[in-house]
């Protein structure tokens, strides 16, 4: 017989452990961090989309884990790897993607990772602009498209109409910006228009714009024996306005990345181009009605304007993680994958919709007719179809060529260099950078 107390304290027990028990989750969850780069705006929405995928299941965690700009996040995550501290999912920036590429045996391909975890995966969902980037010679999608944008001109209606412009008919080239951009100077506003991401814009897509190549070997998707051809006459000739232009700020300069953005947000300059990301940025940062259109073309090019390439990033998956985590990432992309996910990212952010699904579900939902203009990007990346000029770009150490374009433009808007002379200095640096890469990697 048992004395009472005693069976007081075994009930007390039982009673303790099994409340112990209900609290522990049956299986322990697996949590997977992911490195990004966004901040303000764009990280919430990139917190929002991890959290809705924990939500929908209970077996793996997605841990957003914000790193910095796109290069501190990029390089963090090779440290951590070689010190065997990194995460499962690294966001990086499209410049980085010859150098992940080339670091066999640090990646586990997509398509590999999503075939292995048997997980539902077609790479022919995907917009075709933004899967060639991201695959291989055969074909086989080595990251995960994310975040993908294309540099559009962004347009303060409210200063527009001060200025008498039509708002809804935004300037299609150079001149029409050139004679936009007295005509709002003339009413007092500082600054006829700004840049984002200088290289990105006034280089990148400038050329892709205008079906001129970047370099050689297909602006370097045929191979690492590629060579930069920036020194060009449309090259010469752009940054030629540039530079007369910032003389009177019909042009601003305002600093690289995306460091140009307060004078667009206050009102300083009536127009900006900048990545179709920036509009969830321009929304929550400014007070007046906003207009799209697309870049801008030089008339006299023949067959301009082509079609622009995308900028943004894809998800990079890291080898070295414990198995279980892998399964939890593949399911991970497959929800980002579904075209309601994708068409609320579209939609929230200014990215583009990565699948045909998702954007095809965006028109359905009307979401362009009720806000003119959405469509921009995506009507720009596929204007004409891609040509060996602008299907994107895949240059080694691309990181430090960027850097050395817009140290080269720089000089030339501060009056210290010619266009040419400065195009001349940035395409021979550029490809010492390319023979460095080449020959680390043969």
């Amino acid at each position: 017989m048992v004395h009472s107390s005693r069976r007081g304290v075994l009930t007390a027990l039982v009673v303790s452990a099994f409340a112990a028990a209900l609290a522990q989750p049956a299986a322990a969850q697996t949590q997977i961090q992911w490195w990004h780069a966004m901040a303000g705006p764009l990280g919430e929405k990139l917190e929002k989309l991890a959290a809705d995928f924990n939500a929908t299941q209970a077996e793996y965690k997605i841990v957003p884990v914000f790193k910095g700009t796109y290069p501190e996040a990029m390089t963090g995550a090779i440290a951590a790897f070689r010190a065997k501290q990194h995460p499962a999912i690294v966001q990086v920036f499209e410049v980085g993607t010859a150098t992940m590429m080339s670091a066999k045996g640090a990646i586990y391909p997509t398509y590999k990772l999503m075939a292995d975890a048997g997980e539902p995966f077609d790479p022919k969902a995907y917009l075709p602009a933004v899967t060639g980037y991201y695959t291989d010679t055969a074909g086989n999608m080595l990251s995960f498209p994310f975040n993908s944008s294309t540099p559009i001109l962004y347009v303060n209606k409210d200063l527009f109409r001060k200025a008498g412009l039509d708002p809804e008919t935004p300037p299609k080239t150079w001149p029409e910006m050139e004679a936009a951009a007295l005509k709002v100077q003339a009413v007092g506003v500082p600054c006829g228009f700004t840049t984002q991401w200088p290289s990105w814009v006034n280089v990148e897509n400038l050329s892709a714009w205008h079906n001129v190549p970047v370099g050689t070997l297909e602006n370097g998707l045929g191979g690492t024996a590629t060579r930069l051809t920036i020194a060009n006459p449309l090259t010469q000739k752009h940054w030629e306005a540039l530079a007369r232009w910032q003389k009177t700020k019909i042009f601003d300069y305002g600093g690289r990345q995306s460091k140009a953005d307060p004078k667009f947000f206050s009102g300083e300059c009536a127009m900006s181009i900048g990545s179709s990301a920036a509009r969830a940025g321009i929304l929550a940062n400014s007070k007046f009605e906003l207009g799209y259109g697309m870049m801008p073309y030089w008339p006299d090019v023949k067959g301009a304007p082509q079609n622009s390439i995308i900028g943004g990033a894809t998800l990079w998956v890291l080898t070295g993680r414990p198995a279980e985590e892998y399964k939890g990432v593949a399911k991970f992309f497959g929800y980002l994958s579904r075209p309601e996910v994708q068409a609320w990212w579209h939609q929230n952010t200014g990215y583009l919709p990565i699948t045909k699904a998702a954007y095809d579900l965006s028109r359905a939902q009307g979401f362009y007719e009720k806000n003119p203009g959405t469509d921009v990007s995506i009507r720009q990346m596929t204007l004409n179809p891609p040509t060996a000029n602008s299907k994107g770009l895949r240059f080694g150490n691309f990181l430090q060529i960027r850097d050395i374009i817009e140290e080269e433009l720089e000089a030339t808007l501060a009056g210290q260099k010619s266009a040419q002379a400065a195009l001349a200095a940035a395409e021979a640096r550029g490809n010492e950078q390319l023979r460095a890469f080449e020959k680390a990697n043969p």
